[in-house]
């Protein structure tokens, strides 16, 4: 088999087996966040980041226009001078906890995306986020890594190749954004 064909076949298996479910959670999670005015944090290194990124876009321009109700939502991936001067100053593993202790109250929500599951500055935010009172949700693949088990709705993709991880994170990114951008 040529390899376009068995990336994308493993591609499909990885999105047909996604927990839908579980994305209807994730969903409900978010629409209650901005319903009651709650901040919206997303952070991911690498690709991850740039889909963090494209979803705080994503649910405060499209998902905020299509409703009277807009989401507060930042990505803890995109202040590069905050990032740095933390990772200088401090550590690399304290880049998005120092950002949250700034703005997250009670109740907010951090939706965390590693594909290993295990980027300790990822840990260390969800855990961060955990002890404040956040609702933490976690996007990974391979195995799920500690971010499945620490986060309380976590999607797992199943796959252990980080392209195909990657590609179905930004179909989640999709299936949530859209979801409020259509309905």
């Amino acid at each position: 088999m040529d390899h376009a064909e068995t990336y994308l076949k493993d591609l499909q298996h990885a999105l047909a087996v996604l927990d839908l479910d579980q994305i209807k959670k994730a969903r409900q999670a978010l629409s209650e966040a901005r319903a009651e005015g709650k901040q919206v944090f997303v952070c991911g290194n690498g690709g991850s980041a740039s889909t963090a990124s494209h979803l705080a876009t994503d649910l405060g321009k499209g998902a905020s226009q299509a409703s009277a109700e807009a989401f507060k939502v930042m990505s803890l991936t995109d202040n590069i001078a905050w990032i740095t001067a933390l990772a200088n100053d401090m550590s690399y593993e304290h880049v998005f906890v120092e950002q949250l202790r700034n703005f997250a109250q009670k109740g907010d929500v951090l939706l965390a995306i590693s594909a290993s599951g295990n980027s300790p500055n990822v840990i260390k935010a969800v855990e961060f986020a955990k002890e404040r009172g956040l609702t933490t949700l976690g996007w990974t693949g391979f195995d799920g890594g500690r971010l499945a088990l620490l986060v309380d709705l976590p999607i797992v993709v199943d796959s252990h190749h980080m392209g195909r991880v990657e590609d179905v994170h930004i179909v989640l990114m999709h299936l949530v954004c859209y979801y409020f951008m259509e309905s």
